[in-house]
């Protein structure tokens, strides 16, 4: 499976480098993580619980920094494995300056995944992954943000999504892109079908 993306952070390159590589700021931005442990300068291990689809448990990984040119660029090689099956896989991140003093992030990798896991489908991994890299995103850039504001002087609080939150954000990721990718005529199904069971009703109450 490839990956492939990019998002848009409202801070500095030096900031957002500096945020990436604090375990304890990703450890509370990715809901579903037990454990983060930084075990050296490049290495990471920790536990998080996943759910695709009918598939959910726990994963234990490692995850590997190299390539590294700060505040540009690195490698991220992960490894896990649990009883969904198991993941594998690479990918590179660059930073980019961008204008109003942002940054953009950019990946590309590939993503090796098996055992139960794999039972699911394409589609839907594809869909559960970009849902999760984008809440995993947006909630960085909520970090960052309340991380710029207490240098500058200002109390701001991060919230953190919870596990269920991050989970429901997830299943409507999912629903709408199952509806994206239907054929017409099951779309228009889904808006026909509530409109004659509410006429039907309209029509028996009106006729007692």
């Amino acid at each position: 499976m490839k990956l492939e993306g990019d998002y848009l952070f409202n801070g500095p390159k030096s900031e957002v480098w500096e945020l990436v590589r604090d375990p304890d700021v990703l450890a509370t931005c990715l809901p579903g993580t037990q454990s983060l442990t930084k075990i050296d300068e490049n290495c990471y291990e920790g536990t998080i619980n996943v759910r695709i689809g009918p598939v959910s448990g726990s994963f234990s990984g490692r995850l590997e920094v190299s390539n590294e040119v700060p505040p540009q660029s690195c490698t991220l090689t992960v490894e896990g494995k649990g009883a969904p099956g198991y993941a594998k896989g690479f990918g590179n991140v660059l930073l980019v300056d961008q204008p109003e003093n942002k940054t953009l992030l950019k990946y590309d990798g590939e993503m090796q995944i098996g055992g139960k896991l794999a039972s699911v489908g394409q589609r839907l991994i594809d869909s559960v992954s970009k849902s999760m890299v984008r809440q995993g995103f947006e909630a960085l850039d909520k970090a960052l943000a309340a991380r710029m504001a207490v240098k500058a002087g200002q109390k701001v609080e991060f919230k953190a999504p919870t596990e269920t939150q991050f989970a429901a954000e997830v299943a409507k990721d999912v629903t709408r892109s199952a509806f994206k990718n239907m054929p017409t005529e099951a779309r228009m199904l889904l808006y026909v079908v509530p409109m004659v069971i509410i006429l039907g009703l309209l029509a028996f109450l009106l006729s007692r």
